[in-house]
């Protein structure tokens, strides 16, 4: 059985059995907060557990190294909707230790798409395109300062309104422990939300 066959005929069983009912809520996150972090495997449980979240409470972006590359990217542009679509106030950038973007080797990836059948003629063109694939496919040395320069980023865009805080962490893919990188404007939490 192939993983999408598996997963599919696990989905048809959730669905019939009205599974889905415990996760409903609206596309509005409840704390009003948008939270970049990192695609490891390791944060999908522990790091809504770790910042007490349940479904339905924050937008949850997610990307390798908790990056933002480019200031008019896909990222970027998702944090501005989360703003300004769905009425988030805070921004979270959540990097992680033992990150795997502090030991990625472009020319390890570079030479691994070769092995999976990416021609030569293909990067050669990618790169006489313009494209430097080095950097593209580079790493960092300190999720701290990778942290740092994704908050930087992202609190110096054009169209980020000023009242918005956008704070740093690192999370501890073992224990869950956060330390904070950054702190920005701080928005008070209802009563009703600190009761809950």
């Amino acid at each position: 059985m192939s993983r999408l066959t598996e997963i599919l005929e696990y989905n048809r069983t959730f669905v019939q059995n009205r599974e889905y009912e415990a996760f409903r809520t609206t596309k509005f996150p409840d704390k009003k907060v948008v939270i970049l972090t990192c695609m490891d495997t390791r944060l999908v449980e522990l790091l809504p557990k770790a910042m007490n979240l349940k479904n339905g409470d924050a937008k949850i972006i997610k990307s390798a190294g908790a990056i933002v590359a480019h200031p008019f990217g896909s990222i970027m542009r998702s944090i501005l909707v989360a703003i300004y679509s769905l009425g988030a106030e805070e921004v979270l950038v959540v990097g992680h230790h033992d990150c795997g973007m502090t030991s990625l080797n472009p020319d390890e990836i570079l030479s691994k798409a070769a092995s999976r059948g990416i021609s030569s003629e293909t990067i050669r063109t990618l790169s006489h395109s313009g494209i430097d694939l080095k950097r593209f496919l580079s790493g960092f040395h300190s999720v701290t300062d990778a942290v740092a320069d994704s908050v930087s980023m992202i609190r110096n865009h054009p169209l980020l309104p000023a009242d918005i805080g956008v704070h740093g962490l690192v999370i501890h893919p073992e224990t869950g422990e956060l330390s904070i990188v950054t702190r920005g404007k701080e928005t008070p939490v209802p009563a009703t939300s600190q009761e809950a």
